[in-house]
């Protein structure tokens, strides 16, 4: 059975490309490639899953916003 995870992608100070599944709490990785990352996080999405199991909550994606705040 196929499952559909929603993965942000940022990239860090340093360059690289930092990716986390927020309906998999700890699922993160980075790489300095869109390629690498993306076998990096499926592995990580698969590792996550055996752990996990049926822990799961359903998270139904929304959007992306971007808000500045005073540092």
């Amino acid at each position: 059975m196929s499952k559909d995870f929603n993965v942000v992608i940022e990239r860090d100070v340093e360059g690289y490309l930092v990716a986390s599944v927020p309906s998999l709490p700890g699922c993160h990785t980075q790489a300095k490639s869109l390629d690498v990352l993306m076998e990096r996080i499926r592995e990580a999405i698969e590792l996550s899953l055996e752990v996990q199991q049926d822990d799961l909550d359903e998270l139904v994606f929304v959007g992306i916003q971007k808000i500045t705040v005073a540092a």
